[in-house]
């Protein structure tokens, strides 16, 4: 049951990093999903790096949605420069 509800998590959050980013993402279903939940774990670990606690955490809604919008401009950013 906790994966499902990571997986549905990772999709509500990386969903609304994409909306708002601007441009558009050429990402379907499962790459949101990732994107959300690496998004709450990149929040989690940026959380990590200013108040101290568990390196790998995952993080709040808020957190996530930061995190999400952070690692999508990166893996753009890294896609646009390698093609």
């Amino acid at each position: 049951m906790p994966l499902i509800s990571w997986m549905l998590f990772g999709l509500f959050i990386g969903a609304i990093a994409r909306l708002l980013y601007p441009g558009r993402q050429d990402i379907g279903f499962f790459r949101t999903m990732l994107l959300g939940v690496a998004g709450s774990f990149f929040g989690g670990f940026v959380v990590y790096l200013i108040n101290g606690g568990a390196p790998i955490q995952a993080t709040g809604w808020i957190g996530s949605m930061l995190g999400a919008i952070a690692v999508l401009a990166i893996a753009l950013r890294y896609q646009r420069s390698h093609s």
